[in-house]
């Protein structure tokens, strides 16, 4: 696997976007459709935090 690869993996699993180790021997697996839609989904609310309005 390229070192380039194997970087990204371990930032992804730094900064808490992948919590499992084994990951970063997979980085080369494709990822289903749901777990892209996860990972795009809490970015999302990180992003876009709920809240409420004084007004």
């Amino acid at each position: 696997m390229e070192t380039w690869k194997k970087q990204i993996g371990e930032r992804a699993l730094q900064s808490g976007i992948i919590d499992n180790p084994a990951w970063l021997e997979r980085l080369d697996e494709p990822l289903p459709a749901w777990a892209v839609l996860q990972m795009m989904l809490e970015l999302m609310e990180k992003l876009e935090p709920n809240y409420s309005s004084y007004d």
